[in-house]
């Protein structure tokens, strides 16, 4: 299907109003919750071709999240669809005011290889509570997930409803040029750009989901062992291939050797001696992110890990110290299974690296010291983060997910991702049986002296 002909029927279908009912509504997410149920065999299995990553992985961090996000929407899509009352102004009497929760129309979704389930259809479930027209792109950097999804959506929707393809760059670029209501995207901050730049000329409003460095601070307060625990499974999960992984440590050089021996250990209990034999251990997804990575682990000293297979792409969770803050292991979004551990002698100093820095998607702080914890948090600025734990908060959908600064802009998850995909109109409804003639001409030192009153 010409991408244009793609977007000219999905307008056309939109403009009929269906969507705009809540029983279509329902319906959609009713028809994609079963389709998840039928498909999700073939959805495990095809990210485990794509990317070795096993079935439990696969379910805890993708297929369960979006049925709960599914759920969420379903059971709250017609308190969300009423309309919010506000209060009217006295001088606007009589009248009531409210805001009229409205579709953009149709919505382009674009979303990433690294969890192609979880970022296609988390979203796209939002927009159809929201009762929008979609268009869904998948990355074709994970073939058999892409067209895994692509089947799923045409076995649920009638193409002018939801509609999903897979593709590069070409396909991001020919979408791109046509005219969207709004914009979603999930990717790099260098992608993020190119799609506000095209944006722009049709003037779409976008919600842009990047990635950037995520820190991890480690105090001296902190359960160490917990901690351990914590980071190593939110770095590794994907093989680090997660856009709110830890990207780097910076622990108290007091802790900091008692730390580093209890990431080893617990990579160990967690991998075992042989990670790379390991039973669903996920590979890097293409070749170049692996020889990149290759490349930046010549920035640190190999603490535990560093033993990669080219063959299958794999690469060992890796803790590498000794790292320059200025190395480009520190410059870049790691994206793999290697974690920069850096000392700090004091708490200013590490809080200053993070501040020097572009706002982060995430941030992780551990710490026993409650109001320690209090102050870290408000001074820094970043998308979202936990205290004592890591990437947790994205697993809410009670929690809207999204980035500041760099990292992005706009928010999903629950009644966000309603809102994310809704235009709120402003409406006045005045009454036909009062009509206050203060307003009209001819205006008068009577009338100029009650509207002091009323407007100030």
């Amino acid at each position: 299907m010409e991408l244009h002909e793609l977007a000219k029927g999905q307008r056309e279908f939109y403009q009929t109003g269906r969507t705009l009912d809540y029983a279509f509504r329902a319906q959609a997410l009713d028809s994609l919750a079963k389709g998840l149920a039928r498909w999700e065999d073939r959805l495990l299995q095809a990210l485990e071709a794509d990317l070795g990553k096993p079935p439990f992985e696969t379910y805890m961090t993708e297929i369960g999240l979006v049925k709960s996000e599914l759920r969420w929407q379903r059971a709250h899509l017609r308190v969300n669809m009423r309309p919010r009352p506000v209060p009217t102004p006295l001088a606007q009497f009589k009248a009531r005011s409210f805001q009229d929760p409205h579709p953009y129309g149709v919505v382009l979704e674009i979303a990433p290889w690294n969890y192609p389930l979880l970022l296609s259809l988390t979203p796209l479930a939002g927009a159809l509570a929201a009762g929008n027209c979609v268009v869904v792109k998948l990355s074709d950097q994970v073939p058999n997930a892409a067209q895994a999804v692509v089947g799923l959506l045409a076995d649920c929707f009638d193409p002018r409803h939801v509609f999903g393809l897979q593709g590069g760059r070409a396909e991001n670029q020919a979408l791109l040029a046509q005219r969207f209501d709004k914009i979603f995207f999930t990717g790099s901050p260098a992608m993020g750009q190119v799609v506000l730049e095209a944006a722009v000329k049709h003037l779409t409003p976008v919600v842009l989901e990047l990635g950037g460095k995520s820190p991890c601070i480690v105090t001296a307060e902190a359960d160490l062992p917990l901690a351990a625990r914590r980071i190593v499974f939110g770095k590794f999960l994907n093989s680090g291939q997660t856009c709110v992984a830890p990207d780097y440590l910076l622990a108290d050089r007091k802790i900091f050797s008692q730390l580093l021996a209890l990431l080893r250990q617990e990579i160990a209990r967690a991998f075992g001696p042989a990670p790379m034999q390991a039973p669903g251990y996920p590979r890097i997804v293409n070749q170049k992110r692996f020889d990149r990575l290759l490349e930046r682990m010549a920035d640190g000293q190999i603490f535990c890990g560093g033993d990669v297979c080219r063959e299958k792409r794999m690469i060992e969770p890796t803790v590498l110290t000794e790292v320059s803050p200025e190395a480009p292991l520190m410059q870049e979004e790691i994206f793999g299974p290697l974690l920069p551990a850096l000392p700090y002698d004091r708490l200013e100093e590490a809080l200053s690296l993070v501040e020097s820095r572009p706002c982060p998607l995430a941030l992780y702080l551990f710490t026993e010291d409650k109001k320690q914890a209090r102050q870290i948090m408000r001074r820094l600025q970043f998308g979202g983060g936990c205290v004592n734990d890591t990437v947790m908060h994205l697993a809410s959908h009670r929690l809207p997910f999204g980035g500041v600064g760099q990292s992005g802009m706009g928010a999903y998850h629950g009644r966000q991702s309603f809102e994310t995909f809704t235009h709120y109109r402003s409406i006045v409804d005045t009454s036909t049986k009062i009509d206050l003639s203060i307003r009209y001409r001819p205006y008068t030192p009577a009338k100029f002296w009650l509207l002091r009153r009323f407007l100030r």
